[in-house]
């Protein structure tokens, strides 16, 4: 069975996404007219705080199905990062909206309190409506939450964590009828105003969920990152190939995450491996952070103790000079390098040589104990010309033969192929040498065939000795 394409696991995620908030929708609808009618018929302030927040909620839960719609738009040539931003606006009006309440409900509540006599009725009623609230609230701060860890939704947290709360105010309007309840039957009188006093615990709720949410709201509005999750992706960032991670920059956009990565590579590095290093810091930070959208920059840098071999290339490399080799002598208190420098041919004398003037520069910058720098220039063409090559003929070869079975020393000459081309005869074989032997050792033998090869046979422009270990 074919698995669904990214497009449609999206298009299934937003569309969960809806159902779950309209849900929250429909119940909010519901509970708020369960709990207006059993409030005013009871006189309860404690069930009509209740059932404004139950209004609140409605006006919180439309705004979030809202969000969830305009968030799961893609992102366009306004809003490169998306509209993700919507569900984090939403979750700061809904803050408003609970901290407005919340302040109704603590007004009327002081004025039972202190200078006003209100008459509450309890019935049986009035528990069954907090009750089926509780039942709700449990049921889609349930969904909602699943939901919310499921596709990363803030704005479906939020509405979870919300109506979680919920639960515990509409107990404590509970036992504010019980206390109601008792005051008539035991004699106390001051148990008649635990309604007010449970009407002020709900408020009291509602202002810490309402701070909690309105921190986080700022928070993401304002590209605030976690510390924990900074530090997550630090770690993730440190991979094979990557010296140090210098920076890391992230931002929250609804359920997504962006996050810019500034890592260290060695100077000396190539081009294709730091690409390869910056492809494995996005792997490692999408795998630690889960949906990211990860830009990593790399920054070359010299690695501790670098040594002069990778100075001397990496100064020829950012003059467009090619280097060969290169070797270090010491010369009484310092050391001299001798150099093979490659420059373009169509260069004049005087361009090539401020090249080479540069690339000296930086070398003694970078090695300051150098006496000497003696450099060989060697012109090479900027492209490579396909040339007509022709099999050279029987005495030609039998010729080269003969040099190379004379070598003392030098192994048995294999694969050997010689061919005419415009420049004059090119000759290549291969060397097999005991795997044990140093590059070193058998380049010297492969040397010094090519310098019998080019005294003995006529017209020899190129010689290429392949050095390989036995099959």
């Amino acid at each position: 069975m074919q698995a669904p394409s990214p497009a449609a696991q999206e298009g299934s995620a937003h569309r969960e996404k809806r159902l779950v908030a309209l849900w929250s929708v429909l119940a909010a609808v519901g509970l708020t007219v369960f709990k207006v009618v059993v409030g005013l018929s009871t006189g309860s302030i404690g069930i009509l705080s209740e059932a404004a927040h139950s209004g609140l909620d409605l006006v919180a839960a439309a705004l979030t199905l809202l969000a969830v719609r305009a968030a799961g738009r893609p992102a366009d040539r306004e809003h490169a990062y998306g509209h993700g931003k919507v569900e984090n606006l939403s979750a700061l009006v809904e803050t408003g909206l609970l901290l407005a309440a919340c302040a109704g409900i603590v007004w009327e509540s002081v004025r039972r309190l202190a200078f006003r006599e209100v008459q509450v009725e309890v019935t049986p009623w009035s528990f069954v409506v907090m009750a089926v609230s509780i039942a709700v609230d449990v049921s889609r701060s349930r969904a909602l939450s699943r939901a919310a860890r499921k596709y990363g939704s803030q704005a479906l947290e939020a509405d979870a964590l919300h109506f979680s709360t919920d639960v515990w105010s509409s107990s404590v309007v509970i036992a504010g009828l019980l206390g109601v309840a008792l005051a008539g039957r035991l004699g106390a009188g001051w148990l008649g105003k635990a309604d007010a006093v449970a009407a002020l615990g709900v408020a009291a709720i509602s202002v810490w969920v309402s701070v909690r949410l309105g921190r986080k709201s700022v928070d993401d509005l304002l590209d605030a990152a976690p510390p924990d999750l900074t530090e997550a992706v630090a770690g993730a960032a440190l991979v094979p190939g990557v010296s140090r991670v210098r920076q890391v920059r992230l931002r929250r956009s609804g359920a997504e995450i962006f996050a810019d990565v500034t890592v260290e590579v060695p100077r000396e590095a190539s081009l294709e491996r730091a690409h390869d290093a910056a492809s494995e810091v996005e792997r490692a930070v999408r795998a630690a952070v889960g949906n990211a959208d990860v830009v990593v920059h790399v920054e070359p840098v010299r690695a501790g103790e670098e040594g002069l071999l990778a100075l001397v290339r990496l100064a020829a490399a950012r003059h467009g000079l090619g280097a060969h080799a290169i070797r270090s002598y010491r010369a009484g208190l310092g050391h001299s390098l001798d150099v093979h420098l490659e420059v373009p041919g169509e260069l004049t004398v005087g361009e090539a040589d401020a090249l080479v003037r540069g690339f000296e520069a930086e070398v003694r910058d970078g090695a300051p104990g150098l006496v000497a720098i003696h450099v060989h220039t060697e012109p090479v063409a900027e492209a490579f010309d396909e040339a007509l090559a022709a099999e050279a003929g029987a005495g030609e070869r039998e010729k080269v033969r003969q040099v190379l079975s004379a070598l003392w020393g030098a192994p048995r000459a294999e694969a050997l192929e010689v061919v005419h081309t415009g420049g004059g005869l090119r000759i290549s074989f291969r060397f097999t040498v005991p795997a044990g032997t140093s590059t070193a050792r058998a380049r010297e033998q492969a040397l010094e065939a090519e310098r019998r090869l080019r005294e003995r046979v006529p017209g020899v422009a190129r010689v290429l000795v392949r050095l390989q270990p036995p099959p």
